[in-house]
């Protein structure tokens, strides 16, 4: 296993590892329950676009150091670095200044937006676990996952209406495609906390289970995928997700290009192969 470092220092770490055919993302700041500091998204941002374009991996996995996965975004980091940035931009060297009006919205879609974006759009499967809390940024992280389990008493938490803003990081169209407006409401509008048992009930995530299996049924689900047809993998990911907003002859004509492509993988003659000697395919990703 080759380990990157990440982010240091009080601003936290993401460990980036390579286990293999396995990109390892673990968000260690345990100290401040793994909140996502700017430069801990900046780490994530680049990890996953190199991940995008490496053919030797197979499928990626976040997770979080200690006993939560991740409370969100770090917001008292993230309004320092943009009063230092206002400061930059205006040319100042006194005392800080405030950013300039449109800071979130020239930001944002570069950084934990673009953090959601990656993992939900990457030609890679993406495995979450999920202990303790999952909040905000980290909650939606978690849903934009291809294949998120959770420990039975973890907690999933939209708290934007709380903290008396307006949801943000993809929430507003995860919640509704994964489980309908009324259950949308519930989290975004109501605040509701969800247990990881409860979400898994409702199919928000993939499968809980308890706290002391939690690792061993995740490594067994990303051991699953690391041993897949990679290629197939991706194609199937991007046809699920672009059939939500087409019609069904849209969503059959993208599956014909999807199923011109997969066939002509090594993987491909491999399956067909191991039919016909009635075994288990040994796939390679390619």
């Amino acid at each position: 296993m080759t380990q990157q470092p990440g982010a240091t220092g009080a601003e936290g770490s993401v460990v980036v590892q390579r286990d293999g055919a396995v990109l390892r993302l673990t968000l260690d700041r345990p100290n401040r329950r793994n909140s996502l500091s700017p430069s801990m998204v900046d780490t994530l941002v680049e990890a996953l676009t190199a991940a995008s374009t490496d053919d030797a991996l197979r499928v990626v996995h976040i997770r979080g150091a200690g006993d939560t996965f991740c409370s969100g975004a770090d917001w008292v980091s993230s309004n320092d670095r943009a009063i230092k940035d206002g400061a930059a931009e205006n040319g100042s060297t006194g005392p800080a200044v405030r950013p300039r009006t449109g800071h979130l919205v020239r930001r944002h879609p570069h950084a934990a937006h673009r953090v959601i974006e990656l993992v939900h759009n990457i030609h890679l499967p993406v495995v979450c676990a999920v202990q303790g809390w999952a909040v905000g940024l980290g909650c939606n992280l978690a849903l934009a996952a291809d294949f998120t389990v959770t420990a039975d008493d973890a907690v999933l938490w939209e708290p934007f209406m709380d903290r008396g803003f307006t949801p943000d990081s993809g929430s507003t169209w995860l919640l509704p495609r994964l489980v309908g407006l009324a259950r949308a409401r519930r989290m975004l509008l109501l605040g509701e906390k969800v247990s990881g048992s409860e979400a898994a009930g409702w199919g928000l995530v993939h499968d809980s289970a308890p706290g002391t299996d939690l690792q061993r049924v995740t490594d067994e689900l990303v051991t699953r995928l690391a041993d897949g047809p990679t290629v197939a993998l991706g194609l199937a990911k991007q046809a699920l997700h672009f059939g939500l907003d087409a019609t069904l002859p849209q969503a059959m004509d993208h599956e014909l290009y999807a199923v011109e492509l997969s066939c002509r993988t090594r993987d491909f003659k491999e399956g067909l192969q191991a039919f016909r000697e009635r075994r288990d395919p040994d796939f390679q990703g390619r």
